[in-house]
């Protein structure tokens, strides 16, 4: 048994490091990790003045351009760019991959259980999930950050993860329709296997592929809006993300005096979605080879 596992697990890394576009997307990946990691030392250097949310430099009046103390700048009162951008790029991660893995986590046990068991279940299951799909995000953010009286980026974890997860539970819903009919599922439920254990032994793996796909789809959804969100005013204050440094540099008004600020948020945000876009590309591929032909 151990020896299918791990000839499975081989087949699927072979797969997966054939893949051009999962290489390019984790080469990107791996260079923000690399700033993410590399945030803390920065900052570390001096707080007073590198820390992304309180630490101004003294000697800097105004946004000024980049330079060997400050590599991308300074934005309207002397806080440093390059130190913002590290911070972001932590943001960006734990959020995305956050609200990508509990999305993902909720609509593939929704989408196999409504699928599953059907009729009452599966009715009850996919209109709650139709109500959901028709709740706009941006209100509902105001709303709940009115009610809480607060702006964090664990609302806005929960309420995307709440809000992501229908459009994936319809997908694995219906693979799991399909699924349910095949002969190794009729065979294990006339051996006597309980529901729970075909649901994870027999229909979750199969599903899994899908699941993975939707997980790099999500985590690029949840990047963007956060970025969105934050733009808008209604991220967390008390972290500097990408979209936060965006808001920043439109309402102070240096959207075209200082490029050196517009600039880079904007390419990291493209870049980091870009690249889960990208592994989800190759894994679409390797879902359904006919793709590989076209």
């Amino acid at each position: 048994m151990k020896k299918k596992k791990w000839k499975l697990i081989r087949q699927i890394w072979d797969l997966i490091r054939g893949s051009t576009f999962i290489k390019l997307g984790v080469s990107i990946i791996i260079i923000f990790g690399i700033m993410a990691v590399f945030s803390p030392i920065w900052v570390n250097r001096n707080p007073e003045i590198y820390d992304p949310i309180i630490g101004v430099d003294p000697d800097v009046h105004g946004s000024e351009g980049p330079s060997l103390k400050h590599p991308l700048g300074t934005d309207y009162i002397g806080k440093d760019l390059f130190s913002q951008l590290l911070r972001g790029s932590q943001i960006a991660f734990i959020l995305g991959i956050m609200v990508s893995v509990l999305s993902t986590t909720i609509g593939t046990i929704v989408g196999l259980v409504a699928g599953y068991y059907g009729r009452i279940v599966d009715i009850i299951l996919m209109r709650l999930a139709d109500i959901i799909l028709t709740l706009p995000r941006l209100p509902l953010l105001i709303v709940i950050s009115g009610i809480f009286g607060t702006q964090s980026n664990w609302i806005i974890l929960l309420i995307l993860s709440f809000t992501f997860w229908p459009t994936i539970s319809r997908v694995i819903r219906s693979q799991t329709l399909s699924l349910r009919e095949r002969p190794f599922i009729e065979s294990a439920k006339v051996s006597g296997v309980g529901n729970r254990r075909i649901i994870l032994r027999h229909l979750a793996p199969n599903v899994l592929p899908i699941t993975f796909y939707y997980l790099t789809v999500t985590v690029t959804g949840a990047i963007l809006v956060e970025a969105g969100l934050s733009f808008l005013g209604f991220g967390d204050p008390s972290n500097m993300s990408w979209g936060m440094m965006l808001k920043w540099c439109f309402t102070t008004g240096y959207v075209f005096k200082a490029p050196y600020w517009m600039i880079p948020p904007g390419l990291c945000i493209s870049a980091l979605a870009f690249s889960f876009y990208l592994i989800g590309v190759g894994l679409e591929e390797i879902v359904n080879p006919r793709l590989k032909k076209r």
